[in-house]
């Protein structure tokens, strides 16, 4: 055996064995938040599961006999969610370019657009749902704009990531033509981050339709409203039928965003 190959081994056996430590030190961790969640209290568990059971009892059968008035709540909550990731990404596209490096003019401006991303990122979107509602009163409008607030975080985020990782060779090649840096993001960059863009929207949207069901909660309108009217009066047969009727419309828009990523592809 050559001392080539025994270096390669001892290498793939260093790295086998860092990636143990790392996931039993990763194990180690995820067990004492679970510990400290209670996950592991088998007593207050099994306790809890007569509660479920009887619940799920008073919410059957479904009673869809006011169907008829949560079809314009579902409206505002199909357009709550399109306006919102339409929102996210008309401000993520530009912002992912000050935010991704090879891109960035400065380093002061990559970490000032990275950092607006973390912020907007990390205010979850009911509480922005919460301010807007506060702001501009109650209707779909502060659940567009928190969705779409909240949303620029991750798809600038992920836009950021895909400028990054371009190919190089279409970028160089735009340069020695004599591009400028304009020339060079719509000629060179664009057509490689594109796809991934779309991809990155559809799934963003996907997401803001099952938010936007509780964005309602917080008095942004939709469905999530008639839910949480119905949760307040204890009318657990119409929470069931709401519950049923958005699982059908997630269902349909995920078929829906199967079928945009496929014709993006």
């Amino acid at each position: 055996m050559s001392a080539d190959y025994q270096d390669i081994l001892a290498h793939q056996k260093r790295r086998y064995q860092r990636s143990l430590v790392l996931l039993a030190g990763i194990t180690v961790v995820v067990c004492i938040c679970a510990y400290y969640a209670d996950l592991f209290d088998g007593e207050r568990l099994a306790e809890g599961v007569p509660s479920m059971l009887g619940l799920i009892g008073e919410m059957l059968p479904p009673d869809f006999r006011n169907a008829a008035d949560w079809v314009g709540p579902l409206v505002d909550t199909v357009a709550m969610s399109v306006a919102g990731t339409a929102l996210a990404v008309l401000f993520s596209a530009p912002l992912a370019f000050f935010a991704a490096r090879n891109t960035a003019s400065n380093a002061i401006v990559y970490q000032a657009a990275r950092t607006l991303l973390n912020a907007l990122r990390a205010i979850p979107e009911l509480i922005m749902g919460i301010i807007f509602v506060a702001a501009v009163g109650f209707g779909a409008l502060p659940g567009v704009l928190a969705l779409g607030l909240h949303s620029v975080g991750m798809v600038g985020k992920f836009f950021a990531e895909s400028i990054e990782h371009v190919d190089e060779a279409p970028v160089e090649a735009a340069r020695a033509a004599g591009a400028n840096e304009l020339q060079v993001i719509l000629h060179g960059i664009l057509p490689q981050v594109l796809p991934q863009m779309a991809d990155v929207s559809i799934y963003r949207w996907e997401y803001n339709f099952r938010a936007s069901t509780v964005m309602g909660m917080v008095g942004a309108g939709g469905i999530g409203f008639e839910l949480m009217g119905s949760l307040r009066i204890m009318q657990y047969q119409e929470v069931s039928a709401l519950l049923i009727v958005i699982l059908v419309m997630v269902t349909l828009v995920d078929g829906l965003s199967a079928w945009l990523r496929s014709h993006f592809k």
